[in-house]
């Protein structure tokens, strides 16, 4: 095989980067499993507390937003409140507290498209 001047990655290299990755991965999950997130809806009229694990807690309901004849605005707050909590849950994974994946440190940006 002749050489253009471009570089082949060299495969251990990308392995050994694969496998730190995946133990980051793993490292992240784990220690978002027992954080408490909370989402809620309605100016906090309903609060849903779950961890990273995706565990329910607690919901929490103010008195104010229990209306026996508007049931479907309390069924759709609860939606919002469980919604706004997973969300919450995506961003503690993602995010800087536990220390969201940077693949180009990594050496992976060009790989996946991202070029300096």
């Amino acid at each position: 095989m002749t050489d253009t001047g471009g570089q082949m990655p060299d495969m251990s290299s990308l392995l050994a980067q694969a496998q730190q990755m995946a133990e980051q991965i793993t490292a992240q999950q784990s220690a978002a499993q027992d954080v408490e997130v909370e989402g809620q809806a309605g100016g906090g009229a309903v609060k849903i507390r779950m961890t990273g694990g995706g565990k329910f807690l607690s919901v929490r309901i103010a008195p104010s937003a229990v209306d026996p004849d508007d049931v479907e605005m309390l069924e759709d707050l609860v939606l919002a409140a469980l919604n706004d909590a997973v969300a919450n849950v995506g961003e503690l994974v993602q995010g800087p507290d536990l220390g969201g994946l940077d693949l180009a440190s990594m050496g992976f940006g060009g790989l996946l498209g991202g070029g300096d």
